[in-house]
This record gives C-alpha cells, structure tokens and sequence, in this order.
C-alpha cells in the first residue's frame, strides 16, 4: 500500500495563506546547531519531513532534541562523535551538512553517502575539495566517507561552481578553523546568509556574506542561541503560481518580496496581476490571455532552478510556446512526462523544454519524481479537469508543510488515502 494525493480539479481558490520557514535554510540550520557548546533553540521551523530525518540524526549523535510545532531545541551538551551510517542519512541528501559540522567540531567525521531527491548528477566534490583544503584527509569505502584532520587552517577557497550546499558546508567547518578562511566565488542564496546570522549569534565572525567572497575567522568556542527562520522562498513561489494558475483572489503573507524578484517579473510578463504589500502579496489569478515566457534558471539572484518544474505547468496554460533552459540540474525534466499524460504538450531536449499552450489539462494517475515536480503536479491537478492521483508523495512532504490543509483553507478539494501498489 502506498499513498496518494488526490485532487478534483476546477475549484477556484480564495482565501490567505501564511508562508512556513525556509526548507533550504532549516535543513542547514539544525546540523548547525552542533557547534555549539550550549543550546540552540530554531523558531519558525516548517513541519516536513527532512526536519524529523535531521532529528533522528542529532539523536544518533547523542544530542537532545526537542521539537513542538515550528520549535526546536537542540542541545549539544552531551554530544558525541559518533559515525552516521545510519539509513536515515540516506533518505536526506542535507546530511551531508554533518560533514562541515563535525569536521569542525570534532577535526574528525565518519558518514553514509546521502540520499535526497535524483536531479540528475549532484556531486559533492566542491566540498571535499574545500575540507581537504583546510587540512582534511578524506578516504571513501563502502559508500562511508572518513574525514580526518590534525587540525583546520584557514585558507583561500575558489569554488569552480557557486553551490549553495558547498559554500554553507565550507562555512560551517571554517568557523572553528585556525585563522582566516575566505571563500570566493560563493553562492549569494538568502540561506546562506539566514545560517551565517545563526552562526554569529553563536560568536562565530564572518564577514561578506550575501557577496561572491565570504571571510571567516575561525574560534575556539561557539555558545547557544535563539534564532528565527527566513519564510520560504520556493513555498512562497509556488504559491504565487498556485494563486496565478487557480486562484481568484489569494492573499500570500510572510513573503520577503526581494528574495522572489525573478519569479515576480517572470508572473508579471505572463500577465499575472499583483500587489506587493510589506510582507504579503496578492495574486489576482485569471488564466486568460496569459503570455508566454521564457525562462532559464541561474544562482541566486536569477530564477530559481526549485521553481521551474512549477512554472512549467502555468505555463502550459499561456497562448504560445515557452521555453525553458535549465543550467543547474541538467535532468530536473522529469515532471513534464507526467504533465504530458494529463493533457500537456511538452517537448524535452538537453537541458531544455518547450511548452505548447494554451492545453487544457485532465485528471491521471501520476507520479511525483521528486519534491518541485509533486508541485507541479498539485498545480496541474488544481486546474485539470476531474481526479488527478499523485503517487510518491513523501517527496513533497520533504519539503512542503501541511501543502493540503494549506490548498483546502484556500477551496481546493484535496484528500488523501492508500491505494494498492501496482
């Protein structure tokens, strides 16, 4: 038996919905946490699955953990090095944050290859190389990296490709490095710096963050700290393209409008109609007339590879042919295969797709490949006609909180039940 998200298409939504934490910031926030000589406590944490996979993996480590709702508490006092080679590791692909995390706590980690969604090759070279820049020695077996060093010794660090994952993890081990380690060519993604202002309160100096170069000066001890979460960017996205594909009138709160901005001239040039207001945006959705848009994705600031597979599905609703480039994860093509079973017309190439619109959409069983191509299929499911079945919907339960009660205060009419596995 598995689960499925099952959807009745054609209701229009109204209503307000709030923004939860920032998925790519908390997986990051709470590895974190275990530099810590004391407590850490993390307000704003979205209820998603990689949160309780992250817990199993502090407690594993000896740590405590408390989470009630958008709370946790993490308290490293009594932790140990222990190695992560448990299958939780593998179902979390921000695991490998215990790597930067430990390595600068302990100068030793021992831990499973992780897991997480297959966006084609995803390889965590970039920080390797930035560990054994610092003095790690890293050795590979049986699928369990050991990184060992006598010592950490801040250094200069090139990063060939501006990863978000690499930069933060390179972070976390320089902050408890001898001297000073500078980061160049850095990812700029808010995240990095929401877990860089983490990292500060804890007493920990950095300095550039936000920039292409980002200076540490390593220290001895780090202390507890609150800290509250940054709203979530891709939530906050996708719903805008919920509002804009089925809405009539959906106010979206606790939005910072800047980190959106690629997203917002994007839905602006297709002709969708907004007001930015502080923290809220409201989307007056009509799939009428929509215009077609090109897209390609890019680092931070530019459009945001997590919100492509969602765009995709308005954009089959747009009179005339889209395009869209991907230059972060090659194969992240997987949604419009399913979008094409429920009435879509989308040509995949390299790295590329193009939409044929305007298609009206009907309900089929489908399959989420992964996190943003399960949203793109809620959306299509929203404005297909009749039932739309999504299968493997753990995946967007990783990294979406409580997405159906959020749809259904809006009118949408969304269940869930298990059905027999094929």
């Amino acid at each position: 038996m598995s689960e499925v998200i099952a959807i009745e298409g054609g209701y229009k939504l109204n209503g307000t919905v709030r923004i939860s934490g920032a998925k790519n910031a908390t997986v990051a926030l709470i590895p974190a946490a275990v530099l810590s000589d004391g407590p850490v406590e993390i307000f704003g944490v979205p209820e998603i699955s990689d949160v309780e996979a992250l817990a199993i993996l502090l407690e594993e480590l000896k740590c405590e953990v408390e989470v009630d709702g958008e709370h946790i508490k993490i308290d490293p006092t009594h932790m140990e090095d222990i190695p992560l080679v448990s299958d939780a590791v593998n179902k979390l692909r921000a695991s490998y944050y215990f790597m930067g995390a430990l390595l600068g706590k302990y100068k030793r980690v021992k831990i499973k290859m992780p897991g997480g969604c297959y966006l084609g090759p995803r390889p965590i070279d970039l920080h390797l190389k930035g560990f054994e820049a610092l003095g790690a020695k890293i050795t590979y077996e049986d699928d369990t990296y050991l990184l060992e060093a006598e010592e950490l010794i801040g250094t200069q660090i090139y990063l060939d490709f501006a990863s978000v994952g690499a930069t933060i993890n390179i972070m976390l081990a320089a902050v408890r490095a001898k001297g000073k380690t500078v980061i160049e060519n850095a990812a700029k993604e808010p995240e990095i710096i929401d877990v860089a202002n983490l990292l500060t309160k804890m007493g920990a100096k950095i300095r550039g963050v936000g920039t292409d170069s980002i200076t540490i000066e390593g220290v001895d001890h780090l202390n507890g700290t609150f800290h509250e979460i940054i709203p979530d960017r891709i939530e906050a996205g996708t719903f805008l393209i919920i509002a804009a594909a089925a809405g009539e009138k959906v106010i979206i709160q606790n939005i910072i409008p800047q980190h959106l901005e690629a997203l917002i001239s994007k839905l602006k040039e297709m002709g969708v109609k907004m007001d930015v207001v502080g923290d809220s945006i409201v989307i007056f959705g009509s799939q009428e007339n929509l215009h077609p848009v090109d897209i390609k994705t890019q680092t931070y600031p530019g459009f945001a590879t997590d919100l492509q597979q969602p765009l995709t599905t308005l954009l089959t609703q747009a009179q005339g042919e889209s395009h869209v480039k991907e230059t972060i994860y090659v194969e992240r093509f997987k949604h419009c295969a399913e979008l094409n079973k429920m009435g879509a017309y989308i040509e995949v190439g390299e790295a590329s797709s193009d939409i044929h619109g305007a298609t009206s959409l009907h309900g089929a069983r489908v399959q989420a490949t992964d996190l943003r191509c399960g949203a793109a299929l809620v959306i299509a499911g929203l404005i297909a006609e009749g039932k739309t079945e999504i299968t493997n919907v753990y995946h967007i339960d990783r990294g979406y909180d409580n997405i159906d009660h959020k749809l259904i205060t809006l009118g949408a009419h969304i269940s869930r039940y298990e059905i027999d596995d094929e």
